[in-house]
């Protein structure tokens, strides 16, 4: 499916570049020494101005009515997908608003309910964890690093199904939050990992891959979404962990792909060239 907001773009560099061409050739002629080849060489370029500006001026009305058909043609294409699922979005690294936004506009209409927000702390704070998680044997969570990948698997299963340890390290384990923990049947993963140091960036490490493999156990449907415009996309890095993926969030198609991941639909599904996916699962296409 050709990209018309690619297009569209190109389409206005050109026609920068040819003003530019014209421009120059304006001011490096001699006016009283124009030859009737430098005369021919304008004319053109502004007959090539011209073009580029209908083309311009065309794929931007192709954009328009793209967008205009996505938007009433997406809650037909998503109603009751996901009729009851309970979903929860899980931000590794840092909370984006943007993400929260875009999230609970694609489940609306398709039946599913965000019920959860959960902005995991990164570097974390592993003595305030294992404070809060005393009397479990992640109270030596600080002294003892072989513990965290554990802590992690048990972390991603109760995000699933909830529990009491989730609830009991809540405050230190996540930096913001909203709704209750008390289970999901999908998760929405939004991974950004910051500038860490090596020592917190191999924790924060074991601990995601801890938390990926519980929820894996529970066989949770979770996918890894960002946007078009992500300055550093993490397709690869759900790819590795066997997440199906989404790279164009910020596009009504890619909400679309969202809820039929959601409903399970597996693949990388965008824009981007890790999409091995394509736009959408191919039933859709």
């Amino acid at each position: 499916m050709l990209n018309f907001r690619y297009h569209a773009l190109s389409l206005v560099a050109v026609f920068l570049a040819l003003v530019v061409g014209l421009l120059l050739g304006v001011a490096i002629g001699d006016k009283g020494l124009v030859s009737s080849a430098e005369k021919d060489v304008r004319a053109s370029l502004r007959d090539d101005v011209r073009k580029a500006q209908d083309e311009r001026d065309a794929a931007r009305e192709q954009l328009r009515q793209r967008d205009r058909f996505e938007q009433l043609a997406y809650p037909a294409l998503v109603a009751g997908r996901i009729e009851g699922l309970r979903v929860a979005l899980i931000e590794l690294g840092g909370g984006s608003d943007r993400m929260w936004d875009l999230t609970r506009d694609t489940l609306q209409g398709s039946g599913a309910k965000l019920v959860s927000v959960s902005v995991l702390r990164e570097p974390l704070n592993l003595p305030e964890v294992a404070d809060a998680a005393r009397g479990t044997r992640y109270a030596k969570l600080a002294e003892n690093g072989d513990l965290l990948h554990a802590f992690g698997t048990r972390i991603g299963i109760q995000f699933a199904r909830g529990g009491r340890l989730l609830n009991d390290v809540r405050r230190a384990l996540l930096a913001q939050g909203s709704g209750p923990l008390a289970g999901a049947d999908g998760v929405v993963l939004v991974r950004d990992p910051g500038q860490l140091g090596d020592a917190d960036a191999q924790a924060a490490s074991t601990f995601e891959d801890g938390l990926i493999h519980g929820l894996h156990a529970l066989n949770v449907p979770v996918v890894g979404v960002e946007t078009t415009d992500a300055e550093s996309s993490q397709v690869g890095w759900f790819q590795q962990h066997e997440l199906s993926s989404v790279d164009d969030l910020d596009d009504p198609i890619g909400r679309a792909a969202l809820v039929f991941a959601l409903a399970g639909q597996r693949g990388s599904f965008g824009v981007k060239s890790t999409a091995d996916g394509g736009l959408l699962p191919p039933i859709l296409q």
